[in-house]
């Protein structure tokens, strides 16, 4: 399965959905601040190691994550003010050295109505 569409899959939205998207998405880059310890409450997946972006694909409820509105879907591009490489080992390591807060640069895509 090619990672857009498990990225989709990860925003709620079908293929049919993207087919007649094509063109019509906008993105915006949002910057996060979590407040307390880990776990945080997000789930990243993919990264060069895998040839995809690095892709947070769960949020659980009541977390520190959900709490600033990270969103299933967000691309992370930044971790603590470090822009990231794409590697999801660089990733991991830099989100777990962080104890009190947590601050993340997400791309976040929004569809917009034809």
């Amino acid at each position: 399965m090619k990672w857009w569409r498990e990225v989709d899959k990860w925003r709620g939205r079908t293929d049919e959905q993207r087919r007649g998207e094509e063109g019509e998405e906008d993105e915006e880059l949002v910057e996060v601040l979590l407040r307390g310890k880990a776990p945080w409450g997000f789930t990243l997946r993919g990264g060069t190691e895998h040839r995809e972006p690095l892709v947070i694909t769960k949020v659980e409820e009541g977390s520190a994550a959900a709490a600033v509105h990270l969103q299933a879907g967000d691309e992370m591009v930044s971790v603590n003010a470090v822009p990231l490489s794409g590697s999801r080992q660089e990733a991991i390591c830099l989100v777990k050295s962080s104890h009190k807060t947590l601050t993340l640069g997400v791309r976040r895509y929004r569809v917009l109505a034809p």
